[in-house]
């Protein structure tokens, strides 16, 4: 017996076959056909009556259903795409953490109390700073007490040029009240100059005050240009008239450098 079903093409098959190998829940279609293309028959009746019916809004409707089975563990492993760790991700530390914001470094420098902090600054594309990486990951292992702020130069580049840095890989040693202890590149061939500096200023000491942070000039350039909020600059009193010029004359020695190197196309010195 010939019959035309609701999707538009002719099937040959008998009605004791469909009554037996009908699936439950889909209208006696078997899956196979729903695979199949369209194809329009020219007759639009059933045993001599016209029938009416939407071919796509039907098959849209069953392949959503049958989309619902399919297993989670299928659906996962086609959209779950494993990444490797770019290299200034591998061996970090607990006490390394990475900085996204000027705002975020000016906060970690003065909250650090008297612990001793270390301002990594590196770049992606640095060769000497990925050969760096794994040594500078088992001296901050060695030192637990010390906090090592990584600095992304290509992601705060307006950042790194008011702090003046212009050569990669590049280090700011800072402990509470005393400020910046010194800062210096080096690489592994010169990796001596780093450990010299952890063992002169990574023994405990007591300093009065607070963390003093970036020194009163970077804070003003990075509040210039927005980086930070107003509140973190400093506040002069009447009485410090001399120091704020001073401060003032290197803020605009340092956007005229800043300008430079946007001028020379943001060019930093790689080691």
């Amino acid at each position: 017996m010939s019959c035309s079903l609701k999707a538009g093409f002719p099937v040959s098959v008998s009605d004791e076959t469909i009554i037996k190998n009908r699936p439950i829940g889909y209208f006696g279609v078997c899956p196979s056909i729903v695979n199949l293309q369209f194809a329009h028959s020219k007759s639009r009746e059933f045993m001599g009556k016209p029938i009416q019916f939407s071919d796509q809004k039907f098959f849209s409707n069953r392949n959503a259903k049958a989309s619902r089975h399919i297993p989670t563990h299928y659906a996962q492993a086609s959209i779950c795409i494993s990444r490797g760790l770019r290299w200034w991700e591998k061996t970090l530390m607990p006490n390394m953490i990475e900085i996204h914001s000027a705002q975020e470094l000016v906060g970690s420098l003065l909250n650090a109390g008297d612990r001793l902090v270390i301002i990594d600054f590196y770049s992606p594309g640095c060769g000497g700073c990925k050969a760096l990486h794994p040594k500078i990951c088992q001296l901050a292992e060695s030192n637990p007490d010390a906090i090592f702020l990584k600095v992304n130069y290509e992601e705060l580049k307006t950042m790194c040029h008011s702090l003046h840095i212009h050569v990669l890989p590049f280090f700011r040693f800072y402990r509470g009240a005393e400020g910046k202890l010194c800062s210096f590149s080096c690489t592994n061939a010169t990796i001596k100059k780093f450990k010299d500096a952890l063992a002169k200023y990574g023994t405990e000491r007591c300093c009065l005050g607070p963390a003093k942070g970036l020194e009163d000039s970077e804070l003003m350039a990075l509040a210039s240009t927005g980086q930070i909020s107003r509140k973190l600059q400093p506040n002069f009193t009447k009485g410090d008239n001399e120091k704020e010029e001073s401060v003032l004359k290197e803020i605009i020695l340092s956007s005229k450098e800043t300008k430079m190197g946007f001028k020379e196309g943001n060019a930093v010195l790689m080691a």
